[in-house]
C-alpha cells in the first residue's frame, strides 16, 4: 500500500487488490455486525463509503 498527499484533505491511495479487498471486508463486517456502542452516525458514514466503493467496481467492470 502507498499513500500520498495530494492537498491537505486529500489522500492518493495505491493498493494491491488483496489489500483493498481485507480493507473493504473489514468495513462490512463492521457495518453488518458493530456493537451497539459503535456511533450510528460512524456507520452512517462507512455505509456511503462502502455503497460508493461498489458504484466505482461497477463502473470499472462496465466497457
Amino acid at each position: 500500500m502507498e499513500l500520498e498527499r495530494v492537498r491537505p484533505l486529500v489522500l492518493r491511495g495505491t493498493f494491491h487488490a488483496y489489500e483493498l479487498a481485507a480493507l473493504v471486508a473489514a468495513a462490512r463486517y463492521v457495518v453488518d455486525s458493530a456493537p451497539a456502542e459503535v456511533p450510528q452516525e460512524g456507520l452512517d458514514q462507512l455505509s456511503r463509503l462502502l455503497a460508493d466503493y461498489d458504484q466505482q467496481v461497477r463502473e470499472l467492470a462496465t466497457p
